[in-house]
């Protein structure tokens, strides 16, 4: 059975997908359909003839050597029924991104994206409800209470910056979903305020964030010269601060990504500066961290949040252990002394 050209123009005339664009879809989908059919033959191609619809698969014929020779038709008798459920599934596939494209318009493909709205009412008449509908330009997203900081409060007409969770189309229309508790939040906010990030200079390998309090990010750079926690934090603190301001005071540790697990789980205890790390059991991940008996509080912080954060940040589970409690520190205190 051939394929119908017919069809396929219309969906050209419709959509404004070239027809060329649409039979090469239709034939890598039935090559890939062949390959997977008992005694397919491997290098083989579909063509399909774009005056007449028909289509063909051609199979390398080779020599003793194993050299191509020629080629053969090698088309299955019961293709004609694969090829035409084939093109039937890629013309609805482009007939659904052409209505996510017509419906979102150039919100198209912004998924994993901060983007910029203006609040316009709580989504719920329910005071204990704190869900929130954005204006986008054509569009409307939604952000619900748990994709909210809870210290965070907009009201109507508020301007808001937001992540794109993720974006549906449905016959009823767009439903887009936002989130600012999100750790990809922080990641984007950073690619948007330090241009080495985005430029790939600088890479954040680790984030760990507990939205409203604190994140910690492991950035580094494969460039010796440059200096990946420096970009980040910006002349004066210019770029961090303006990424804890949006986050309307969030704390951050930007710290140094290292492959050394020891010298990594040091700089993630930050703002503590651990005196050693020793690897405990590198098979389970535990390490014990050595700290200043004056900075035992700070590196465990309050609730455990900071070694809790250095955890998620590196894999880790970390212990603390104050310096006078630790002898290998207390032998090296006395041997200095001497």
């Amino acid at each position: 059975m051939d394929i119908s050209l017919s069809e396929l123009r219309i969906v050209e005339s419709e959509l404004g997908v070239e027809l060329d664009v649409l039979l090469g879809a239709i034939e890598e989908a039935l090559l890939h359909a062949y390959l997977r059919a008992p005694g397919a033959v491997r290098g083989a191609r579909v063509e399909l003839d774009r005056s007449s619809g028909k289509f063909t698969v051609w199979a390398p014929e080779l020599d003793e050597d194993g050299e191509k020779i020629g080629e053969f038709d090698d088309t299955p008798s019961d293709f004609g029924r694969i090829a035409t459920t084939t093109a039937r599934s890629i013309i609805s596939q482009r007939l659904r991104d052409a209505e996510a494209k017509r419906i979102l318009g150039d919100f198209h493909g912004k998924q994993g994206e901060i983007v910029s709205g203006v609040v316009e009412s709580n989504a719920s008449s329910s005071s204990e409800v704190r869900d929130l509908f954005v204006e986008l330009g054509e569009n409307r997203g939604l952000l619900r209470a748990e994709e909210q900081v809870p210290a965070e409060h907009f009201a109507h007409g508020d301007m808001i910056r937001a992540l794109v969770l993720d974006i549906a189309v449905s016959p009823r229309g767009a439903s887009i979903r936002l989130s600012r508790s999100h750790p990809d939040f922080v990641r984007q906010l950073f690619r948007t305020e330090v241009p080495e990030i985005d430029d790939g200079l600088v890479e954040i390998v680790a984030l760990a964030r507990e939205a409203g309090h604190r994140s910690k990010i492991a950035v580094w750079s494969a460039d010796p010269e440059v200096n990946a926690k420096g970009a980040c934090i910006g002349h004066n603190g210019q770029r961090v601060r303006a990424v804890t301001q949006e986050l309307q005071g969030e704390k951050i540790d930007v710290v140094d990504y290292d492959d050394d697990p020891a010298l990594f789980i040091g700089a993630a205890l930050s703002p503590a500066k651990a005196v050693r790390v020793d690897i405990l059991n590198a098979d389970t991940r535990q390490a014990r961290a050595i700290v200043p008996d004056e900075q035992a509080s700070l590196a465990i912080g309050k609730e455990a949040q900071n070694v809790r954060l250095a955890a998620k940040l590196t894999g880790w589970s970390i212990d603390i252990r104050k310096a006078s409690e630790d002898p290998q520190t207390q032998r090296e205190l006395g041997e200095s002394s001497n």
